[in-house]
């Protein structure tokens, strides 16, 4: 077949997974050329933590917690649905500590493995730290090809100061509980992003960037140095199959449609269709707003779309990355809610004005609990977050920031903020019954004197601690909402992506619905059903597994199609 451009290897999507797959067979001497269907490049890797779930790593034995990769491959095997296999769980178990170590000396990516807590603490093979690692540090965006900076996807509103000034998680950590020499942090940071005169000239982006947008400067850093090619806003149009082969794929680029071949394999990696209405719709009619969902917005399913139109299998269509988040007039994406929710003298609520799980529970497993607690009467989506004026003096609220008065806030956060006087007229401008508010937060009040959430154990666990307040004793997750005035935002069921998809096989070769290898075809990341089935392990159990089967994919690629 003739073919407007050939390459080795295409890559469908720009995020972590797509990078590092594109990194590897490119250093392995393949022609690659990546594709975008967004004008910014960077996917979802980049509004995220950047954090990765990885067993078994050399940085966890140099903290002194080595780990077993047998009792890790048990933690996720009895996690995950039958439906996802030995050999897949296993491949990732094995491989993932291997990537990470192949990153950090092909990208210069720089991890540590931190004292974070698995998601499942109930569960055998947990551990109460070191599986999830995160870049401690920062990189200067001057490092990076202007063009490819100024290109990238921004970090999450979530995730950064104003939406502007980026932070690293220990910098979060002094502001939030402003322990000796906080202020020093915050004037250091501060000052750094309004002394970079050049840049504050040009834009409001902080050239200092962190955790997601950190991890992806890197990759992109390193990918451009082997001479691969980056296509932004050339969406995939469908996929080409030759001779019982996937050979490549036919793109818009430029305002035309271009045949890509690819004579290694095509791997797609273009995120999830949690931003299709008609697909949620159909596979999530629990959770149908695509706007509820802090992914970035091209995340439509059109590469699933198209493996499916070759006779792909798919597995757990109705699952994704559940979280509670924020929704703000305006915004194109929610804000999601992991530290808020775990900070005294808070509770949520449903629209009976009931408690109905454990606040502190990590996000994927609270946003579950918004779906399987909701009930005619009592619905929890929208839920409502409430606190006090000891909350609001001292925490974070999603967009609502300690230490500025109202009436500073924005007008759309003024729109969704309630706030009262008293509990009772508080739950009138919820529309919630004051009564059964009342008696919610009176038993809860009542809790927090003897020190334990007998209603759901908040603050039991060492993964709720993480969040919690150092300075509150016995539980750091629990204090009484005593102090007016009172408020409330609403709290959305939201995701920050699907996590069914195409079924693939330990390499990241997508598998026919007869089960058999489609040949030259991979899927990795959220487009993949997820490795974890409807679980999520800890934090990082997203990128994690993007990045180990994109590193997987990639080698395969190349070693299957090399001739002779």
């Amino acid at each position: 077949m003739a073919y407007d451009r050939e390459v080795d290897l295409l890559v469908v999507g720009t995020g972590a997974g797509a990078l590092v797959a594109a990194l590897r067979a490119a250093r392995a001497g393949a022609e690659v050329l990546v594709v975008e269907k967004g004008a910014l490049w960077g996917g979802t890797s980049a509004t995220s933590g950047g954090g990765i779930w990885i067993p078994g790593s050399h940085l966890a034995a140099q903290a002194g917690h080595p780990d077993d990769l047998d009792e890790a491959f048990g933690y996720i095997r009895r996690l995950t649905a039958p439906n996802v296999t030995d050999e897949q769980i296993r491949s990732y178990v094995d491989h993932a500590h291997r990537m990470l170590e192949w990153v950090e000396r092909e990208a210069d990516v720089h991890y540590a493995a931190l004292p974070y807590p698995d998601y499942y603490p109930e569960t055998e093979g947990s551990r109460e730290g070191y599986r999830t690692h995160l870049m401690p540090g920062e990189v200067d965006a001057r490092t990076m090809d202007r063009a490819a900076f100024d290109t990238m996807q921004r970090a999450s509103p979530a995730a950064s100061l104003w939406g502007r000034i980026n932070w690293k998680l220990a910098e979060t950590h002094m502001v939030l509980f402003r322990p000796k020499g906080w202020m020093k942090v915050i004037v250091k940071v501060m000052a750094g992003y309004w002394l970079d005169i050049p840049q504050r000239l040009r834009s409001p982006r902080d050239r200092r960037l962190t955790l997601g947008t950190a991890l992806l400067a890197q990759l992109r850093k390193a990918l451009d140095r082997t001479g691969a090619e980056v296509w932004l806003e050339s969406p995939l149009l469908g996929l080409i199959e030759e001779k019982g082969r996937v050979a490549g794929a036919t793109v818009r680029h430029g305002g035309r449609e271009l045949r890509i071949g690819a004579r290694r394999g095509v791997i797609l990696a273009a995120g999830g269709f949690e931003r299709n209405a008609a697909m949620r719709a159909a596979h999530l009619p629990g959770a149908r707003q695509p706007q509820a969902s802090g992914s970035q917005i091209n995340n439509e399913g059109d590469a699933l779309i198209a493996a499916q139109k070759l006779g792909a299998a798919v597995r757990n269509l109705d699952s994704a990355w559940w979280a509670p988040v924020f929704r703000i007039p305006g915004e194109d994406r929610g804000r999601l809610s992991t530290v808020e929710r775990a900070l005294p003298h808070s509770i949520i609520v449903n629209q009976a004005g009931r408690r109905y799980a454990n606040e502190a529970l990590s996000y994927h497993r609270f946003g579950e609990a918004m779906m399987a607690k909701s009930a005619p009467g009592a619905a929890t989506d929208p839920s409502w977050l409430l606190f006090d004026g000891r909350y609001r003096a001292r925490y974070p609220a999603g967009p609502v920031i300690p230490g500025f008065p109202d009436w500073m806030l924005s007008a759309a956060v003024r729109k969704v903020l309630v706030k009262a006087p008293t509990i009772e007229t508080l739950a009138a401008k919820m529309k919630v019954d004051p009564a059964e508010l009342r008696a919610t937060v009176d038993r809860f009040n009542a809790m927090v004197a003897q020190g334990r959430d007998e209603d759901f154990g908040r603050g039991d666990a060492a993964y709720d601690r993480l969040y919690g307040d150092p300075r509150v004793a016995p539980n750091p997750t629990l204090g009484s909402l005593a102090k007016a005035p009172f408020y409330a935002i609403p709290i959305h069921l939201g995701d920050i992506g699907t996590n069914g998809g195409l079924v693939t096989d330990g390499t990241g070769r997508v598998l026919s619905e007869g089960g058999g290898a489609i040949p030259g075809l991979y899927a990795v990341g959220n487009l993949a059903a997820s490795v974890m089935g409807y679980s999520y392990p800890g934090a990082g159990a997203t990128l994690g597994p993007a990045m180990t089967f994109g590193w997987l994919a990639a080698a395969d690629a190349v070693r299957a199609n090399e001739p002779g």
